[in-house]
């Protein structure tokens, strides 16, 4: 039998070379740029020009001209790009440029004839802005709001790949949940989650794994780990993905070293019904807004929404934080396709803190999550050897 490991490469490598991007993408992008006051286009996020074109180096622009897509990239990257916008089958031109000045003339030259060019306003620095201001023989205008959410709705292959990273975070806090009674230091376990993620098949973790631990650091939702030992009674809270082919994972699970305490077992269920009332409302034509009122609900009834300091989730894809965000204040409408977080938590110092977090991806009927983990809280006291 294939180990786990062997067994999710096998996986990741049949999801990967299948992975064609189709001229589906960029007739989304034609279609958005049309309603536009031009239908040129210049892209310089990295994620959109990875969505669209396969191509995964850090250095590129992508110009859009007569419905025909142009990667402009240094030297480093042009064999790169040719390989994977070809195992991706995307119509795209490479185009080397060794400096900023060949990039700009180059796309002045790609997009000869437009009096206008879309851009993206928000990912484009305000010097680089005038600078193509100066020498483009075109105005620079806002993308449309639109084309500004593209990658938004996951297609089947990129929910697979999502899944398959959701597998990998499961499958490696299984292997690692032993150690948090070994009397190991935050950083000991992190470094187990991520190794154990990349055995398995991962690029690497998602993001920095978290590992809180105790009446102080587990009451930072974004706490970096220390050489802080987990001891009895702390609450832990580990926050864990897997990146793969660009993709991420994001999950939390809480846990207790020993015996719960009273107020640690109110908390905790009191964490655990809040994201089940979220995940419950999850569905199409619902306002994100109102998945954190399903959340905030449960820990006002319990009394205890003052120590909910964040907002309840937030999309995941090319990016770990992406559209749609669900807090009290969006107004983003929940469709097919999505892929978000549910995670309240509650965080008190000197008591520590419990988050609980699954992604899950809205169907056409409601929503299906993608992790496995158990949310079982207890964990042995120390097990220390001598």
């Amino acid at each position: 039998m294939n180990s786990p490991s062997t067994q999710s490469r096998d996986f990741l490598s049949e999801i990967t070379m299948t992975a064609q991007i189709s001229s589906a993408r960029a007739e989304r992008l034609f279609g958005v740029l049309s309603q536009g006051t031009s239908s040129s286009c210049l892209i310089t996020d990295l994620s959109d020009i990875r969505w669209l074109t396969g191509f995964s180096g850090s250095h590129a622009w992508l110009v859009i001209h007569a419905n025909k897509l142009s990667l402009i990239t240094d030297g480093r990257y042009t064999e790169q790009a040719r390989a994977e916008i070809d195992v991706h089958q995307a119509n795209v031109d490479v185009i080397e440029c060794r400096t900023q000045a060949a990039m700009i003339a180059t796309t002045k030259s790609l997009s000869q004839g437009a009096s206008e060019i879309q851009f993206q306003d928000s990912d484009m620095s305000h010097q680089l802005f005038c600078l193509l201001q100066t020498e483009l023989n075109a105005a620079l205008v806002p993308l449309d709001a639109s084309g500004k959410f593209l990658r938004r709705f996951k297609d089947e292959t990129e929910i697979k790949i999502i899944e398959s990273a959701c597998r990998i975070a499961d499958q490696a806090l299984t292997q690692c949940r032993g150690l948090l009674s070994q009397g190991l230091c935050e950083g000991d376990v992190r470094d187990e989650l991520d190794y154990a993620m990349r055995k398995l098949g991962a690029d690497g973790p998602s993001y920095d794994t978290i590992v809180a631990s105790g009446p102080i650091n587990a009451a930072r939702p974004h706490h970096h780990p220390t050489t802080t030992k987990i001891e009895d009674g702390h609450t832990v809270i580990i926050d864990v993905g897997a990146l793969v082919a660009g993709y991420h994972s994001d999950m939390t699970r809480s846990f207790v070293i020993g015996p719960m305490s009273v107020e640690q077992s109110e908390w905790y269920e009191a964490v655990r019904a809040s994201q089940q009332a979220g995940i419950a409302v999850c569905r199409p034509g619902i306002q994100a807004s109102e998945v954190d009122a399903a959340c905030r609900k449960v820990l006002i009834e319990a009394g205890l929404d003052q120590y909910f300091t964040h907002g309840t989730g937030h999309g995941v894809g090319l990016m770990i934080h992406e559209e749609p965000f669900i807090n009290s204040s969006a107004t983003a409408i929940l469709q097919p396709g999505d892929v978000v977080t549910v995670e309240p938590g509650l965080y008190r110092g000197g008591f520590g803190g419990f988050r609980v977090e699954d992604l899950v991806v809205i169907t056409e009927h409601g929503c299906r999550i993608l992790n496995t983990s158990p949310k079982d809280p207890i964990c042995p006291p120390l097990q220390l050897t001598t």
